[in-house]
């Protein structure tokens, strides 16, 4: 079940290689009237020079990633074939659980179970295939569960619990 015209902030964190199918994902979810707002960082070609050759502070990295990350309600993992290995995608990932956000990951078109980031599997709430239906529904805070690129359903490495206090 979705709710029509919902418009939602998240963050995806995905490796820079597969910036379009960050592209594809928010078309995907704007085809079935479901709108996000994503703040994560995709590199345009002026600071793609400036971030290989490390020229950008690893504090000021990380200080933007916070910022952007707490403003969203929902961090959505793209996992494609090399996303396991990404050290920037394994550490927004533990940063979302420090920040208590609900964290979903989602397999790209071509993306198998060994391509799962380490700290999705240690801190993940869902991991769910290319299907809009399933997306939506982690993005309302439905369990969506574990699923493995097959499709098939699988148990979660571990089983997250978060409380957020006010």
């Amino acid at each position: 079940m979705f709710i029509m015209n919902t418009t939602k902030n998240i963050f995806i964190s995905h490796h820079h290689k597969d910036d379009k199918s960050v592209s594809d994902f928010t078309n995907l979810l704007a085809g079935k009237n479901y709108n996000i707002r994503n703040s994560s960082i995709r590199v345009n070609e002026k600071n793609k020079e400036r971030l290989e050759k490390e020229q950008v502070p690893r504090k000021t990295l990380e200080r933007l990633l916070n910022i952007k990350m707490r403003w969203a309600g929902t961090v959505v993992v793209l996992i494609g074939s090399q996303t396991y290995s990404r050290e920037w995608v394994n550490w927004e990932i533990e940063k979302a659980a420090q920040l208590g956000k609900r964290i979903l990951g989602v397999f790209m078109h071509g993306g198998k179970d060994a391509n799962i980031p380490e700290n999705l599997e240690k801190y993940g709430d869902g991991l769910v295939g290319w299907n809009s239906e399933k997306i939506i529904a982690g993005l309302e805070g439905e369990d969506v569960g574990w699923c493995a690129s097959s499709g098939e359903s699988r148990p979660p490495v571990t089983n997250v619990k978060r409380v957020v206090c006010q």
